[in-house]
């Protein structure tokens, strides 16, 4: 049996928790977040504390049970605490701003990056090398951070670009002159 699938998932203080057929919505101080399930899957809630049930012991299940699992305790935490992921900006003249809702990214282009914050999602800027995306939907945030740093990924030589906190960009030693 799926060991992530069968651990329960407990609703924190302050968050609701609707279950209609495979729709799941929660709602709490970080904001409202829906799931669509899959069908065959079961969310029972008693309490505060989700279980999801799968049907049978077919691959196909297996392996839905642990993402139905995941998701909905995404949601639950999403509303609860929310996500966040930071990135950084390293280079001679690179620097990312804020201006009113767009975010403005100078990365070596002839002209400005200008990225819009979406609804739901907040851009934060605490210093011109850090950026910051937060909000309640683990998934749009993952993918507004990966948009961010797709506009100017870091390169191996110079590092160069714009990378995730947390990563580290392996680095290469470059040309040797002719000897």
């Amino acid at each position: 049996m799926s060991r992530t699938g069968r651990k329960p998932i407990t609703v924190p203080a302050g968050v609701e928790v609707k279950v209609e057929g495979n729709l799941v919505s929660a709602k709490g101080p970080k904001g409202h977040v829906e799931v669509a399930t899959h069908p065959d899957m079961k969310i029972e809630m008693e309490g505060n504390v989700i279980h999801v049930v799968r049907p049978d012991d077919t691959k196909e299940h297996k392996s839905l049970h642990g993402l139905t699992r995941s998701l909905v305790a995404n949601a639950v935490e999403g509303v609860a605490t929310g996500f966040t992921k930071e990135l950084e900006v390293n280079g001679v003249g690179y620097r990312a701003a804020k201006q009113g809702k767009n975010l403005v990214l100078t990365v070596g282009y002839s002209h400005q990056v200008i990225m819009p914050e979406p609804e739901g999602l907040t851009i934060e800027v605490p210093a011109p090398n850090r950026i910051i995306v937060a909000g309640a939907n683990k998934q749009r945030v993952g993918q507004l951070a990966a948009e961010i740093r797709g506009k100017r990924p870091p390169e191996p030589y110079k590092g160069k670009g714009i990378k995730y906190l947390d990563e580290t960009i392996i680095r290469k030693e470059g040309k040797t002159g002719k000897k």
